[in-house]
């Protein structure tokens, strides 16, 4: 796979109370992805990008949630995310504070 395919498998990290505690406790990290991506695609990327050994991957689709707008209704758009378990002895520090 090419380096600019995997640079875009990322979209963003998903911090929330339950991501934290999943990277405390088991050193797992949650990704939201492109909805395209594929498990090897994530492994490399999170790989390439924060320069750890990932243990495994789990994806998980997201269905977009029905809004209203007054009188109208809308759908958000469905999305997928990641999370992938890092091996012992690597972690990735989001706040930047060493």
């Amino acid at each position: 796979m090419s380096q600019e395919r995997l640079m875009k498998v990322l979209v963003e990290p998903l911090v929330s109370e339950k991501s934290a505690r999943l990277a405390d406790s088991a050193r797992q990290f949650v990704f939201k992805v492109v909805p395209d991506a594929s498990k090897p695609e994530v492994r490399q990327a999170v790989e390439l990008m924060f320069d750890v050994k990932v243990a495994s991957v789990q994806l998980a689709n997201v269905k977009g949630k029905v809004k209203r707008f007054g009188n109208r209704l809308g759908r958000r758009a469905d999305w997928k995310k990641a999370y992938v378990t890092l091996q012992e002895g690597h972690d990735i520090n989001f706040m930047g504070a060493e």
